[in-house]
């Protein structure tokens, strides 16, 4: 990403709300729905563009975006993890859990960690934690239902 650190932001009339970016060099630290952006937001990010063009229904899995995560291991493990989860499809908790090196799918605490972490995601859409059927997001209900419906899922 070649725009400079800082926060970008642009409304989207599909999800009736602003998608705001948290830029720390060359990583996105931070997606988030805000309906106000914030008053230092610039708009002028290519991955801005890029999720206009999938808000408008144009598949985008976002796996090439450089991410900057500043959660626990374990739960890196199982954001990383989702971020191989293509467009348009989707897994449960237990099915993620499975892709995890060294978590039980069956496991109760396993599910819950799984839980913790996407519930925790600081990127949501760029970590599609909306493909994941029964877990929460990092994102509002809202937001998360209609991204769910842009994919078909």
């Amino acid at each position: 990403m070649a725009a400079p650190t800082g926060i970008y932001a642009r409304e989207s009339g599909y999800l009736n709300r602003f998608v705001q970016l948290g830029v720390a060099g060359d990583r996105v630290v931070s997606v988030s729905f805000p309906t106000v952006a914030d008053e230092t937001a610039r708009d002028d990010h290519p991955l801005l563009d890029r999720i206009d063009r999938y808000l408008e229904g144009g598949a985008d899995d976002f796996a090439d975006v450089g991410v900057g995560l500043t959660v626990p291991t374990d739960q890196r493990a199982v954001l990383e993890a989702l971020r191989r989860v293509p467009y348009g499809e989707q897994l449960s908790v237990a099915k993620l859990a499975g892709t995890v090196p060294d978590l039980d799918p069956a496991d109760d605490a396993d599910q819950e960690l799984v839980r913790t972490a996407l519930a925790a995601n600081p990127v949501p859409l760029v970590i599609p934690d909306h493909r994941v059927r029964d877990g929460p997001s990092g994102a509002p209900p809202e937001v998360e239902q209609l991204l769910r419906a842009l994919e078909g899922l």
